[in-house]
């Protein structure tokens, strides 16, 4: 049975919502070089500046398809979303794993704004999942979120048999 009200639980999750929004401005607004952080119109003038600099990148430098591998459903979203964001278009060729997404755009701008933003982003994103995992678990099912311990015990030798 869950500890809390249920007033609490969701007015908390709103408040960790408004946190990791925050948290994802901020990233964003790093990877676009500016130094405003937080509020929306920072965050919107942040894809702005990182959609100008892909445009400068594309007027000097040639597309380049580059392949990503995400089997993790949840980060190929939010690369998949990245990437519509700064107004690429991601796609997989038939026959292709589904965890394979496929990205044309200039190399300089693949390796050195949106991989390490959306390595970011997902970092932050994988955090504050995991933080509200164990937290419903400990309300809902059970106290302990640890690993599962390793079994030391040693094994035993299998018996010999006695044919040839």
């Amino acid at each position: 049975m869950p500890r809390e009200g249920g007033r609490a639980r969701s007015s908390a999750t709103f408040s960790d919502i408004a946190t990791l929004l925050e948290k994802l401005r901020k990233i964003e607004a790093l990877h676009a070089g500016t130094n405003v952080a937080g509020e929306r119109e920072a965050a919107r003038r942040a894809a702005e500046r990182i959609r100008a600099r892909l445009a400068e990148l594309r007027a000097r430098d040639q597309d380049e398809e580059l392949f990503y591998s995400l089997p993790d459903p949840w980060k190929r979203k939010l690369f998949v979303a990245l990437c519509r964001r700064y107004g690429l278009r991601p796609y997989r060729e038939p026959g292709r794993r589904y965890s394979t997404v496929i990205v044309r755009a200039p190399k300089k701008f693949q390796h050195e704004t949106l991989w390490p933003e959306f390595l970011a982003l997902s970092d932050e994103l994988h955090a504050h999942l995991n933080e509200l995992t164990d937290r419903v678990i400990r309300a809902a099912i059970d106290d302990d979120v640890s690993e599962a311990a390793e079994d030391t015990t040693p094994k035993a030798l299998p018996h010999a048999s006695s044919g040839p």
